[in-house]
């Protein structure tokens, strides 16, 4: 979020997510898992540069991080911060334009670094922009978007295995894609190519029930294999098989990894070895002194499912029927217990009245 917004910020979230809630938030998968156990947050080192105080989107390198923040006001702040693994600025490579709000980072298979400049408080913008930052260049090339159905805020961002990046709104998960190439000086048509259903929380965060709805930043692993999208509460990280994020994302159940009560979660990335993740939150609007610290996050590790063949027997071949799975076994049972007890229901019933019939 940009800053002079900050006195309604809370207000804002609001309005937006009780709007959206029920669409972003699954019912059945918070049954499952409604409050991960917080795992402690190891910390691996402050970000000291005074114009680093609104990390909106981080990424891991492997001889440190690169970090950008959500405001522009400020001419100097508006930079792509090249850190060392101590959080000390390397580098700064400003826009060759003013950028309007830039939320969040990701990185290529080739190193390149994607800039999302798609954040819109007030959804007002006709178009929305990715800055691509190839390895060793000293200014990043501007590709616009516009959605197919008007403005939308958004602060995350994921990038394909072949180069296409994904736009998933702050308050609907609402993924966006191009559909046609990104190049300098056109627009580029976005199309909706899915929505992400996530689990309920519980999770202590500053904005409550509400923070745990709002996407503010996603990742994906180094190798592929893994999603992460993150709230103000939580991160939820899918499985992703043969490349398909957008499966991934929306028929994928995560595994949730709790990240209570930072001041402004709005970043996430993976560690470069792919074992942890990495947030960093705001320090804008906090008490004085207060510097943006990169936490480390152990997530769960991936359920290896133990299911039993689900070939069909012999029996079901020949009855023409599919595999039968353990839920579907449970369903018949359950309905033949229902169907049993109905019948010695009304068993007793017939008997009671023939009783009556008897003594009359």
């Amino acid at each position: 979020m940009r800053r002079g917004n900050r006195t309604t910020r809370r207000l804002r979230i609001a309005a937006a997510a009780v709007a959206v809630c029920a669409f972003t938030t699954a019912p059945g998968a918070a049954a499952a898992n409604p409050s991960p156990t917080p795992a402690p947050a190891a910390p691996v080192c402050e970000v000291r540069d005074g114009r680093l105080t609104e990390i909106s989107g981080m990424v891991a390198t492997d001889d440190g991080y690169v970090v950008i923040n959500d405001g522009a006001n400020d001419e100097a702040r508006r930079r792509i911060f090249f850190l060392d693994r101590e959080c000390s600025v390397v580098r700064a490579v400003p826009y060759p334009s003013r950028p309007r709000d830039t939320e969040d980072l990701a990185v290529g298979g080739d190193g390149t670094v994607w800039v999302a400049d798609i954040g819109d408080n007030d959804r007002s913008r006709q178009t929305l922009a990715v800055w691509k930052l190839p390895p060793g260049a000293d200014r990043p090339v501007l590709y616009r978007m516009a959605y197919p159905d008007g403005p939308h805020d958004a602060e995350a961002l994921l990038v394909t295995g072949d180069g296409r990046p994904v736009i998933v709104t702050k308050y609907s998960a609402t993924l966006y894609a191009p559909s046609a190439p990104l190049r300098p000086g056109t627009t580029a048509p976005l199309v909706k190519v899915g929505q992400v259903q996530l689990p309920a929380s519980t999770t202590s965060n500053p904005f409550g029930a509400l923070g745990r709805t709002a996407v503010t930043g996603a990742a994906t692993a180094p190798d592929g294999r893994r999603a992460v999208l993150r709230t103000y509460a939580d991160a939820y990280e899918f499985d992703v098989a043969d490349g398909d994020l957008i499966t991934a994302l929306t028929s994928g159940t995560p595994r949730i990894t709790a990240l209570p009560d930072e001041p402004q979660g709005e970043s996430i990335t993976y560690s470069h070895d792919g074992q942890s993740l990495l947030t960093v939150s705001e320090a804008a609007g906090q008490p004085q002194g207060t510097t943006p610290r990169i936490l480390r996050y152990s997530p769960p590790p991936a359920v290896v499912s133990s299911v039993p063949d689900a070939t069909p027997t012999p029996t079901a071949r020949a009855a023409g029927g599919a595999a039968v799975s353990f839920g579907d076994v449970r369903t018949y049972v359950v309905a033949a217990g229902a169907l049993g007890l109905a019948l010695i229901v009304v068993g007793l019933v017939a008997v009671i009245r023939s009783r009556r019939s008897g003594s009359r």
